[in-house]
This record gives C-alpha cells, sequence and structure tokens, in this order.
C-alpha cells in the first residue's frame, strides 16, 4: 500500500475503487485500518481513501505537538499529491475535528462533508482536564491503559453484549499506538479552536451520524449540529456508540453510500446543465 513522503513525514494510506473521490479520517486513538469495511462496500461504487495520521498506525510521527490545522494541512498535502481537486471529505471524532480544520481552511475544495461521532464544540475546562489525564496515563502507564479506560467510552451496550470481539481487536490497535502519539493528540485536541460559528457558512451538503448509545458524542449533540447547517442530513444508528462504523457498519455504510448517491447524482445533472449551456452558448457564436 502507498507510503509518501509529505510535509517532511513519510505518510501511509490505503485506498479501493474508483469514481468519485471520498477520504475518511479516523478516530483517536486508533489508525486508518477502522475504515476497512467502508473500503471494502463504498469501494464498489466510490475512490475510498484512508490516511494514517501523523504518529498513527504506519505513518511516521516523533511525537512532538501537532494541531488539527496541522493534520488538516497534511491530509491537503496529500491530496495535492494524488491530483485531487475536489473530494468528499469525511471524519468520525477526531477525523471530524480535522474534518471542520480543513473546511474551515480550504471549503473550496470539498464537495460534500461527512461528520460522523463527533462535535463543533472546543473542549471545556472539565474536558482539557480529563485530556491531561490522558496524556499523564499515556506517558506513565502506556497506551494498553489509555485503551483500557476508554474501550467503555468508545462503543455502545449492544457491542459489547452482542460483538465483543470489535473492542477488543480495538484495544490491540490503541495498545500498538505510541504513547507520545496518544498524548501529542490529546493535547492537539484540548486545544483545538470551537467550531460552532463555522456550521451555518458550510455551504456544500453534509452528512451527520450519531451513534444512539454514544455517550462522548449523544445524538442530541447531533441534531444540534445538523440544525446549525444549512445543507445537512441527520441518520442516527441504533445499537451504536462512539466508533458507529465499526458497531455497525452495514447501517453506517447504508447511510453513506445514500449520501454519495445524491451528491453524484446531483453532480451528474450539473455536468448536463454545463454543457447544454455551453452548446447553447456555441449556438451564437
Amino acid at each position: 500500500m502507498p507510503h509518501k513522503t509529505i510535509r517532511g513525514t513519510r505518510f501511509f494510506w490505503e485506498e479501493e475503487g474508483t469514481g468519485l473521490p471520498v477520504v475518511l479520517l479516523h478516530p483517536f486513538p486508533l489508525n486508518q485500518s477502522v475504515w476497512a469495511e467502508q473500503r471494502k462496500a463504498l469501494g464498489q461504487h466510490y475512490r475510498i481513501i484512508t490516511p494514517d495520521f501523523r504518529g498513527f498506525g504506519k505513518s511516521e510521527g516523533n511525537g512532538n505537538f501537532f494541531s488539527m490545522d496541522t493534520l488538516a494541512e497534511d491530509v491537503y498535502a496529500l491530496l495535492n499529491e494524488l491530483e485531487l481537486d475536489h473530494v468528499i471529505l469525511g471524519g468520525l471524532s477526531m477525523g471530524g475535528y480535522v474534518t471542520l480544520a480543513f473546511y474551515r481552511r480550504h471549503p473550496t475544495r470539498v464537495r460534500g462533508l461527512i461528520l460522523a461521532n463527533t462535535r463543533p464544540q472546543a473542549d471545556d475546562t472539565a474536558g482539557r482536564f480529563k485530556r491531561e489525564a490522558m496524556t499523564k496515563m499515556a506517558e506513565l502507564e502506556g497506551s494498553g491503559a489509555v485503551g483500557t479506560e476508554m474501550l467503555p467510552k468508545l462503543f455502545g451496550n449492544a457491542t459489547f453484549r452482542l460483538n465483543p470481539h470489535v473492542p477488543i481487536a480495538s484495544w490491540r490497535k490503541i495498545d500498538s499506538t505510541s504513547p507520545k502519539t496518544i498524548a501529542a493528540a490529546a493535547r492537539s485536541m484540548a486545544s483545538r479552536p470551537d467550531s460552532t460559528s463555522l456550521l451555518p457558512k458550510i455551504t456544500c451538503p453534509v452528512l451527520v451520524v450519531a451513534g444512539e448509545e454514544d455517550s462522548l458524542t449523544p445524538p442530541e449533540i447531533a441534531k444540534k449540529m445538523a440544525d446549525d447547517i444549512p445543507n445537512s442530513t441527520l441518520v442516527v444508528i441504533p445499537d451504536a456508540g462512539h466508533l458507529s462504523n465499526l458497531e455497525q457498519p452495514n447501517q453506517f455504510n447504508q447511510a453513506v453510500k445514500e449520501f454519495l448517491d445524491k451528491l453524484e447524482g446531483s453532480r451528474e445533472i450539473n455536468l448536463l446543465e454545463d454543457d447544454f449551456f455551453d452548446d447553447g452558448e456555441d449556438l451564437f457564436n
């Protein structure tokens, strides 16, 4: 799978399929492998691209502090490397923070957004305190301890009851992440700016996804976010917690495919209209 040195860092990504490019950004403290089911299913219809953020998965990282804007610029550089002028950009949890940061900086590169299990608000004082506690845990006790602490918050009760292998596999991915990367990412999320004022300014279509059992970003937060975005669709997935794409992949994939199909249909209509007007103009020349 592709590796490329971009902005002085060697990045890894996977991709599958052809056609409309869709870039999916992974949650903390996991890596792009969480999108395997999405690549497999959606890659039959679209070009699905899933990069590892710096320090996560198979991308290089030195554990130095980085911001959500840093990660957004990494994605921007990757799009340039792949010669992609316009994409559908989606992110889950921390990936959603990066998605909003990217849109704030490069709105003309985005044809649609997918915001899954995420929130626009910055951390409050209590949230920043929890992030710092997680940072200390990673540094003193290791990544596995962070995974053990986070698992009950990442997954819904239905997942633990019906698919316990999913949390176990996720814990292993967290344990494989460098404690320095976890610490840097936690501090980065704690310092991210509030994006609430950005929401009414988003002009492209947006899919907002929530997990019915998500305690970290509950459905009411997703609903408020969708209400604040002019052209948005909200989907709440039953029996899913914070990692809805892993817990209920079929339902997640269906929601995303319907969104993409609608976007692709409107794109074809726009192209036909452009061709029509181009031809019409030629008639008068």
